[in-house]
């Protein structure tokens, strides 16, 4: 029992030195083909539309409401101690600088990535890659580069819109259920928020959106076993994303915390 129980642990220590092995491998891939031309603005374009501009309704409701919920959260003890014209600055910080990027990210990654995953995974098992190298096509730069430049410049947009959103749900449970009058409640919003704030924010974001378009499209290239393998790549990749997102955010929290203490 001891000796399958290493089996499997060491199985699975294996499994994920691989998908690190493999995810570098086609980092290193996509970043050198990405600089090179030529460049395919319209697959670029129509990327950009799946990835940002139809993830705009969906950010749209899950930012709102987290305004919301952390307004109605923080209103518990600042109402204790007598500070509620403070939620403004709380809630402000918290979701330029945590909950916008990563929130936005997991939404982004659960639709989008989902999608570049059992898209690429049907191509995969359908061996349409296959055909794309036969016709002496790069499968990475022709499939992967396009939706790792659409989310990276697509996310940091989202993150920008859902703090705003985020922003403005909270300013109006404060001014109608709290009683902050809406120019104090902007005054102290943006007296509170610094541009570190706000770059901090941004750059994990950017980071996130590569995550994502990296960690679908290795993934998608990795399915076998037909429809079921698609299905099976599909999870993982979501699960896959949720964890690098969280541990790649841990760790730019961290780092930025001493370089802009």
């Amino acid at each position: 029992m001891l000796m399958l129980l290493f089996i499997d642990l060491g199985r699975k220590v294996l499994n994920f030195m691989y998908f690190i092995g493999g995810l570098t491998s086609l980092a290193a891939q996509t970043v050198y083909l990405t600089l090179k031309p030529p460049y395919k603005y319209e697959h670029i374009i129509v990327q950009s539309k799946n990835a940002g501009y139809d993830s705009f309704p969906i950010v749209s409701v899950v930012a709102l409401f987290i305004g919301f919920i952390f307004a109605l959260q923080s209103a518990y003890f600042m109402q204790r101690i007598g500070s509620e014209m403070y939620i403004a600055s709380l809630v402000a910080m918290a979701i330029v600088r945590e909950l916008g990027p990563v929130i936005t990210a997991l939404v982004v990654a659960g639709r989008v990535g989902a999608s570049n995953t059992a898209e690429l995974g049907s191509m995969q098992v359908t061996e349409q890659i296959d055909a794309l190298e036969t016709m002496a096509t790069n499968p990475v730069k022709y499939l992967v580069v396009p939706r790792f430049v659409a989310l990276s410049i697509m996310l940091p947009v989202l993150t920008l819109y859902a703090n705003i959103i985020g922003i403005i749900g909270s300013y109006l449970i404060c001014v109608w259920k709290l009683g902050i009058t809406g120019n104090m409640y902007m005054h102290i919003t943006f007296n509170s928020l610094l541009y570190k704030d706000l770059f901090t924010g941004l750059f994990k974001s950017w980071i996130f959106g590569m995550l994502i378009a990296l960690i679908s499209c290795h993934e998608g290239f990795n399915v076998t076993g037909g429809a079921e393998g698609v299905g099976k790549a599909t999870t993982r990749s979501v699960v896959f994303t949720f964890i690098m997102i969280i541990a790649a955010d841990c760790f730019f929290t961290a780092l930025f915390y001493f370089i802009f203490p």
